[in-house]
């Protein structure tokens, strides 16, 4: 029985059959609009015609000129495609192709889906149920289409720091939430987002912009993760003199050591990082705040301290034989491994480095505990390392194909897809690596102590949550297994230091378009403030935290002037 939704698709495409065309239009032709190559198909009046931009192939078999009025109907949704699984897999480079690779798109296609974005009377791809940081998508969607990259980054930047890594490693559910997806495939928002920044970097349009005036008034920041580092961008733009203070040995937080190089190269951070160093923030590495730089002292030393650390304690998994070798967190053996690529990469000879340091899954049964993105991470890594299986435990059922009644639109979809990692073990493997409504039961050890083996038990949810099934017991080889449960909390050894108020999730409690803690001065925004989320809303957080920020530091500025304009007063009428 078709629903409301599919009947609602069906007349909008059959609309697409009736488009009036010119006459010097070329013959229709049968088939879809995307040829061979994954591409709309294109074509030219001659061979001399190669001046000017094409004609493209509609849905309804016609070539025409590109046009937006009706894009979102005469154009199919067609996302540009990761580098090939077998490939990538060989390889630490990103997984989006660069210029010269065969899937990267053409500058037609990128039109082509940029037509794509309705005139939304509410754009809902930019509100809460959208784009956390409310992106101005429809308008630097028009702007790719009218060929104006430059004013394209411009209000890209807008709303958003750091555009170049939400291009890569979010996972858009602005396009969950866009108006095309109700009827049809949404609009390709993230594509669109990475193909602006990508040219803006390539083109010299990302300059410095070094403050006009500085206010005098010194902030610090503790923690160089997305959310610090558009704090301290917004900070440093307001005319504030920032120091961002990071305890591991670079800048980045989990953009360095916690997404993978294959999504995030670590030379897309440091660009970045030297830009905002350029215009005058200063980053102090090694600095573990509360532990080798007392927390009170650095906030004597600032007009105000923004904590943005992250929410860092795993959850962990209390079951027999957790104690056993070959059992890590997700987080040591992502950092880990990027520890090693950047020792590789800085040429320093491999016979120095200290084994004992690195996680290495060559030739083992490797069994990742958790989904979400960074499940995902572990599995990459993992093909990467060339192991020899690797299977991926998720304790909630499979999601639906599609919508269930329960996740309309615009809600982000809840529904099964294939990720990179999950594509690169279908690819070299031959099935995909996820097994579904499974708890680990115990860890089995060999004689020297390492994991060889796991005990599952397969489980049903329950409205009280998820309930083990008798004698469903199974055992799985395993040399390595990696815990991908997300995170608890920050740590609190600076929120003890501080004696900060924390919520009942063990965060720092501050109130969120406010974000000043229980201590005067003392703000905190990011995964350390609401819990573990996204980049997109770290960097939400952080322009966030770095406005009210602002606003305590104006107010302290003006008490000062008026204090000392009072204590001016008084000294001149004693000198009466």
């Amino acid at each position: 029985m078709l629903t409301s939704r599919d009947l609602l698709r069906r007349s909008v495409l059959r609309g697409s059959n009736i488009t009036r065309t010119s006459s010097s239009q070329a013959t229709t032709t049968s088939g879809g609009a995307l040829g061979k190559d994954g591409r709309h198909e294109v074509w030219r009046e001659g061979i001399y015609d190669h001046d000017n931009e094409p004609k493209v192939k509609r849905r309804d078999g016609k070539f025409d000129v590109i046009e937006k009025l009706r894009g979102f109907i005469n154009y199919e949704r067609n996302p540009e495609p990761y580098r090939n699984p077998m490939e990538r897999v060989t390889d630490w480079g990103e997984l989006n192709p660069t210029d010269g690779d065969k899937e990267r798109h053409s500058a037609v296609e990128r039109k082509v889906q940029a037509a794509r974005c309705m005139d939304c009377g509410t754009p809902f791809c930019q509100t809460h149920t959208g784009c956390p940081v409310n992106n101005l998508i429809p308008e630097w969607n028009n702007l790719v289409y009218n060929g104006q990259w430059s004013d394209a980054i411009e209000r890209l930047h807008k709303t958003n720091n750091f555009p170049e890594f939400t291009g890569r490693v979010c996972p858009a559910p602005c396009e969950g939430s866009c108006v095309a997806g109700l009827v049809d495939g949404p609009v390709t928002i993230k594509n669109i987002e990475y193909a602006i920044v990508d040219k803006a970097w390539k083109e010299g349009l990302i300059t410095p912009r070094i403050p006009l005036e500085r206010s005098g008034m010194t902030v610090a920041v503790v923690g160089s993760g997305p959310a610090g580092l558009a704090a301290a961008d917004e900070l440093n733009q307001m005319g504030h003199k920032v120091t961002v203070y990071e305890r591991a040995d670079r800048i980045g937080g989990l953009l360095m050591y916690g997404i993978p190089n294959m999504k995030l190269e670590k030379d897309t951070v440091d660009r970045r990082v030297n830009l905002l160093r350029e215009e005058g923030i200063e980053f102090v590495t090694n600095a573990n705040i509360g532990k080798n730089i007392d927390v009170n002292e650095l906030r004597a030393n600032h007009d105000a301290l923004v904590l943005t650390v992250g929410a860092t304690k795993p959850r962990d998994l209390p079951v027999p034989g957790r104690e056993l070798k070959g059992v890590h967190f997700a987080m040591e053996f992502l950092t880990k491994n990027q520890k090693k690529l950047l020792m590789t990469k800085e040429g320093r000879l491999e016979s120095n480095w200290d084994k004992n340091k690195f996680i290495d899954a060559a030739g083992k049964n490797v069994i990742v505990i958790g989904g979400g993105d960074t499940g995902t991470d572990c599995i990459g890594t993992s093909m990467r390392h060339r192991c020899k299986s690797v299977v991926n435990f998720e304790l909630m059922p499979k999601p639906p194909p599609q919508r269930a009644p329960d996740n309309p639109w615009p809600q982000w979809p809840r529904v099964f897809g294939v990720d990179y990692g999950h594509a690169e073990v279908i690819a070299v493997f031959g099935k995909d690596p996820r097994v579904y409504s499974v708890m680990t039961k115990e860890f089995i050890g060999d004689e020297e102590g390492n994991v060889k083996a796991l005990i599952t038990q397969d489980v049903e949810m329950t409205p009280k949550g998820p309930r083990a099934i008798e004698d469903s017991e199974r055992e799985w080889p395993c040399d390595l297994c990696v815990l991908s449960m997300g995170f608890l909390s920050p740590e609190q050894y600076i929120i003890e230091d501080l004696q900060l108020d924390i919520d009942q999730r063990n965060n720092i409690h501050a109130v969120y378009g406010d974000f000043r803690t229980s201590i005067e001065g003392v703000f905190a925004g990011g995964d350390c403030r609401r819990g573990q989320s996204l980049v997109v809303w770290a960097i939400n957080e952080g322009r966030g935290v770095a406005k009210a920020t602002n606003a305590y530091l104006e107010q302290k500025k003006s008490e000062e002037v008026s204090s000392y304009n009072v204590t001016g007063s008084f000294a001149n009428l004693s000198s009466i």
